[in-house]
């Protein structure tokens, strides 16, 4: 395990860039376990703490207003944890998920009016993605499930990708609520076939936006272009892995490029990001570029990670606890190991820090929780729930 203060935090200043069984125990907040007591940034002192552990390749948390949180597992089982007694249940109800490669139960999230209002659960839906069989092929779906207090309800199918893919990875599959209470999800470009992601009667390559029932917004940027999905809200996006909505209610969004060339992006509606038109990596075998730094008509990304960073999970600080850190996003990354804080200035990223590089492992989800604390949740088959908090500087 690396020490954070001796070998792995740097910063740098950027030139702005174009009802269940319970199954297991688990480790409670009150118990929770010191990864590192102390863990030194430029602006403000952490604790890493181990919360929960025992997750076969968990995908994505959510946290309820009782204070329990729900866990995916890509293999389709929905964890309810109990951090104060500690208790594990697999929810039952859950459609049967096709989990070859990359897919399975993928992301959740709350309805954005879930249990706002005292003795009113008109709201209090559960939405997650996942990847449904097609005979030997998939597809990326929503659903959503009205949660009943302990237990899960009927299964409502929301939105499922009009076309069936082979083989099973570059489901994007992430979800972000806008502001006007439409859903952002993305979709990959399925990895077999990246020239999908320039098609506009193709959902593969692009983030749609939905309403809460799987509908169409009438004033999705496409609608009524006969060439262009209703759904679609961008467009050559590779395969968004962190989605986030910040409070100013800009979409930001991390997404894998090919060998290298990872990005972060603002998504806007109706713009082309340019995948495989457009890339900043390199082809895997030979490689070579693909296809061309910047092109008109297409978006530039607001920030390409250095290396082969591979994001999955992006969050903003909201919390004045963080001080510094506030309004700043957190993004994650599976084969760096790595969370950086990204400090943005006018669309453009200005300032990068690294706070974690291999202390928990591959990094699939980051979120701030209604403590506060941001909560990392770690890809691995045996993968866990960790937190950081400020600690007394």
């Amino acid at each position: 395990m690396h020490d954070v203060n001796q070998t792995s935090l740097t910063s740098r200043l950027l030139i702005p860039a174009v009802g269940g069984l319970v199954l297991a125990s688990m480790i409670s907040t009150a118990q929770a376990d010191i990864v590192q007591e102390r863990l030194e940034t430029d602006h403000i002192n952490l604790s890493l703490e181990r919360v929960a552990d025992g997750f076969e390749h968990p995908w994505a948390v959510a946290f309820l207003p009782d204070g329990r949180y729900l866990v995916s597992e890509r293999r389709g089982q929905l964890k309810l944890v109990d951090p104060d007694s500690g208790d594990i249940r697999t929810l039952e109800g859950m459609p049967e998920v096709s989990n070859q490669g990359q897919g399975g139960l993928l992301d959740v999230v709350l309805h954005p009016g879930f249990a706002q209002n005292s003795g009113d659960d008109s709201h209090d839906w559960i939405y997650f993605t996942w990847s449904k069989a097609d005979g030997s092929n998939s597809r990326a779906a929503l659903s959503r499930v009205k949660w009943q207090g302990n237990k899960l309800g009927e299964v409502e199918h929301l939105f499922t990708q009009d076309r069936a893919s082979g083989p099973g990875r570059h489901y994007g599959s992430r979800l972000a609520w806008l502001p006007d209470g439409t859903l952002l999800m993305s979709i990959g470009d399925r990895g077999s076939d990246p020239s999908r992601a320039q098609a506009g009667d193709d959902h593969a390559g692009s983030t749609l936006r939905l309403t809460e029932t799987g509908g169409v917004p009438d004033d999705n940027p496409f609608v009524g272009d006969d060439a262009t999905l209703d759904e679609i809200y961008s467009m050559g996006n590779r395969n968004i892995q962190g989605m986030t909505v910040m409070r100013n209610g800009e979409a930001w969004v991390s997404e894998h490029g090919p060998s290298t060339g990872d990005e972060l992006n603002h998504i806007k509606a109706g713009l082309n990001y340019g995948w495989p038109e457009v890339s900043q990596g390199n082809d895997y075998a030979t490689n070579e570029p693909i296809g061309e730094t910047s092109l008109p008509g297409m978006t530039d990304p607001a920030y390409v990670f250095e290396g082969r960073f591979a994001p999955a999970g992006l969050a903003e600080v909201t919390s004045a606890t963080f001080g510094e850190w506030e309004g700043n996003l957190l993004a994650g990354g599976l084969g760096s190991e790595k969370l950086l804080r990204l400090r943005l200035e006018n669309g453009s990223v200005v300032e990068e820090e690294l706070i974690l590089e291999g202390q928990v492992g591959r990094i699939r989800d980051v979120r701030q929780g209604p403590d506060d604390a941001i909560y990392v949740l770690t890809d691995d088959p045996k993968g866990g729930l960790y937190r950081l908090r400020p600690i007394d500087q």
